[in-house]
């Protein structure tokens, strides 16, 4: 019998992946460690900018009307989740890249942007970049409880973590880690995990596609 497929992120991820999951013929267990929640914020003038770099599609599901005053700008995208979110918005998507937010910042310096705004969770990761003019978060990701029972489910399960702070709470809430296997979205996530693991796989590229594809493979 193949092993279960822990889902860890928020929602409305988390019911997406686990019915792609559920639609291959897989075991899953849906746990978000975590919930989203819109902040408030104040919408620059968009005159002051050549672009918007959008990392998870959070920063339009909770980014509130306060985004209509930036539809002008040409949005550069994280995934191809977050560029059509964006798209769907009404936002004018010209590119949309699928290998991390530091190698689309790349792209998006190559292609002569200069004064980026980004809209981003409060949690973010740092990202090194001259062409980001001002960072705006609009979403926070906030704890949710895990009862030592829902923990134990975990037990021999193969996991997926989309982010280091998930990685992190996944290490604290979890009795052992030496029969948890764990798909990370990138080498970073996976560093955060920690060591004691039955074994950490890092997706291919880091999308949803991969990591579901990885912890199908894994599962078996």
């Amino acid at each position: 019998m193949s092993r279960r497929i822990a889902v860890l992120r928020p929602e409305p991820g988390n019911r997406v992946t686990a019915s792609a999951i559920e639609a291959a013929g897989r075991r899953i267990i849906r746990l978000p460690l975590f919930k989203t929640e819109a902040l408030a914020w104040d919408v620059p003038d968009p005159g002051r900018f050549d672009a918007l770099i959008l990392t998870s599609a959070n920063a339009v599901r909770h980014g509130g009307a306060g985004l209509g005053r930036l539809i002008g700008l040409p949005v550069h995208a994280v995934g191809k989740v977050t560029g059509e979110a964006a798209r769907r918005f009404g936002f004018r998507v010209v590119t949309n890249g699928d290998s991390g937010a530091e190698n689309l910042l790349a792209r998006v310096e190559a292609a002569g942007v200069r004064r980026a705004l980004h809209l981003a969770g409060r949690e973010r990761t740092a990202h090194s970049s001259g062409i980001v003019a001002q960072v705006i978060p609009v979403y926070a990701s906030e704890p949710l409880p895990v009862s030592p029972e829902a923990a134990a489910e975990l037990d021999g399960s193969v996991a997926m973590v989309q982010s280091a702070r998930a990685a992190a709470r996944l290490g604290e809430i979890v009795r052992r880690r030496d029969n948890i296997t764990l798909v990370a979205i990138s080498e970073a996530v996976a560093r955060a995990a920690g060591e004691g693991w039955e074994r950490i796989v890092v997706a291919r590229e880091p999308s949803s596609e991969q990591m579901i594809a990885a912890a199908l493979a894994l599962a078996d």
